[in-house]
């Protein structure tokens, strides 16, 4: 099995970096992680407030995968860790996978809350298939998602069982830096939805798992220092 880094843009203030994932099982299935910004945002400059995104060509989905040989049509699985905006622009591109997603996340943004209605033409588009769990859920052997509710509620992070490189724990949000992996310190956010209480569990669930799983090491979601330091695609871990 291999994991790809894929690099999906930048935002600023602090180059801090977009990301998302691509997991190719041994058998040839396809397991995008999140698709970034919207499509719509590449060369032009997006002010936001407090915020400034850039992406540039090769940073769209599409163009990180075709770097690696794959297309749209190629990946089976969508995993959506949640539907904020920098992680959901491009849903609509991936009409033959099957997008799995939590429940509770699922429900909460096709109610029409507010925070999910910037990239709703893309994640909820009418070719979209949706696979519904909950909770803690091994999708593939050597795949498991892991249900970490407290940036938003149903958010989930993935866990990989890597044959050379051993387990490695995509947090996504969850845990955004690695000042934030531990979960008494751990800063918060306004852009953290849920109490506090579930927030710190969910960091928690993290640190207790990679340590448990002896894990080779956690990719944090927005993570500048580290994300420099990590083999991007097109190069991979296996």
């Amino acid at each position: 099995m291999r994991l790809y880094m894929l690099y999906l843009g930048t935002m600023h203030p602090g180059d801090i970096p977009v990301p998302g994932y691509l997991i190719q099982t041994s058998d040839g299935i396809n397991i995008l992680v999140d698709t970034g910004w919207p499509r719509s945002f590449v060369d032009k400059t997006v002010n936001l407030p407090g915020l400034t995104v850039e992406i540039r060509p090769e940073d769209t989905v599409t163009a990180r995968l075709n770097a690696i040989g794959v297309s749209p049509a190629d990946i089976s699985y969508l995993i959506c860790t949640h539907l904020d905006e920098d992680h959901s622009g491009n849903h609509d591109l991936f009409s033959n996978a099957e997008l799995i997603i939590q429940k509770e996340h699922y429900e909460l943004a096709k109610s029409g809350h507010p925070r999910f209605k910037v990239n709703r033409e893309s994640w909820d588009h009418p070719s979209l298939r949706y696979r519904l769990i909950e909770g803690d859920y091994e999708l593939l052997p050597g795949v498991v998602l892991l249900e970490t509710s407290g940036h938003v509620p149903g958010h989930q992070s993935l866990l990989v069982r890597l044959s050379d490189t051993g387990t490695v724990l995509l947090a996504a949000d969850a845990v955004m830096h690695h000042s934030m992996a531990d979960a008494a310190t751990r800063q918060i956010f306004v852009t953290d939805m849920d109490d506090e209480a579930g927030i710190r569990r969910s960091t928690q669930k993290i640190a207790d798992i990679a340590g448990s799983e002896n894990a080779a090491f956690v990719v944090y979601g927005h993570d500048t220092e580290q994300w420099v330091s990590l083999r991007l695609s097109p190069a991979f871990y296996e």
